[in-house]
């Protein structure tokens, strides 16, 4: 260690705080860059078909859910139905509002494989509300 072995230190940090994997991500924004919601909590799309995910052991149901293109940047999704018959009310060509579920790490929640987003609203109607029995669909 000498004179000027803090500079040196200094240096040092600089260049290798690139290694570490989260800062990388963290500096470059690449969370956002990957991201389909492009770093937004919510985005609207399109219903392009309706599928069923078989939920992970030990659970055996089939988990409702929706294909959606953003009409932000074209991307697709799966989505995530929720609420007893909800998917009634969601038809092909529906415009939907997506919202992520909220899952560690950003990753998907409970017994749905690959879905990471819930629909909230259809045709600007909130879903909720509809199998409820409060309001009626809107028509488009």
């Amino acid at each position: 260690m000498g004179l000027k072995s803090a500079s040196k230190k200094i240096k040092d940090r600089r260049k290798f705080q690139w290694k570490d994997r989260k800062y990388k991500v963290r500096t470059l924004g690449l969370y956002a860059k990957s991201d389909p919601l492009g770093g937004a909590n919510q985005a609207k799309g399109i219903v392009l078909s309706k599928v069923q995910k078989e939920a992970k052991q030990p659970n055996s149901a089939m988990r409702k859910c929706c294909k959606v293109q953003l009409t932000k940047n074209g991307k697709s999704v799966t989505a995530f139905i929720p609420g007893n018959l909800a998917q009634k009310f969601i038809d092909e060509h529906d415009e939907v509002m997506i919202e992520r579920i909220g899952g560690k790490q950003g990753r998907s929640k409970g017994d749905i494989p690959g879905v990471r987003y819930k629909v909230i609203q259809v045709n600007d109607q909130p879903l909720d509300r509809l199998w409820l029995g409060k309001i009626q669909k809107g028509r488009r």
